[in-house]
């Protein structure tokens, strides 16, 4: 029985699957601050250091994943990050991110195209794509 406590608490404290963010593996990037990945994810930063386009590769707003990611690694609501997006669409800033329909078309494109940016569950890292620590 304490066995089952014990499991319990760790899917408490370390909920399953906690997601990491990937990046193609040219960009050279291993570590980004959580406000770099903020100012990257909402596409105020449009180049990586070297000059390359960052791309990024986003899952459906209502997708499950999507959703822990945006809360759990840049501290944010869905809502708000879409709200940033569609701002710079309708001022003429910026551009639409690419939307994917799952994981693994998700971790196939940020592997073959140059500055991609995306997110995975850690369950599912690829050695196709670079994972960059957040902290």
């Amino acid at each position: 029985m304490k066995g089952l406590a014990c499991l319990a608490l760790a899917f408490l404290i370390f909920p399953a699957g906690a997601q990491e963010l990937i990046a193609n593996k040219g960009t050279g990037i291993e570590r980004l601050t959580r406000n770099e990945a903020r100012l990257y994810l909402t596409m105020r930063i449009r180049q990586w250091p070297d000059g390359t386009e960052v791309k990024l590769f986003v899952l459906p707003d209502d997708d499950d994943l999507h959703q822990r990611f945006v809360n759990a690694v840049l501290g944010l609501y869905p809502y708000q990050l879409r709200r940033v997006w569609d701002r710079q669409i309708f001022t003429g800033t910026g551009q639409a991110p690419i939307n994917v329909s799952s994981v693994d078309e998700m971790v196939r494109r940020v592997a073959s195209t140059p500055g991609a940016l995306g997110y995975i569950e850690s369950a599912s890292s690829s050695p196709e794509v670079r994972i960059i620590e957040v902290h």
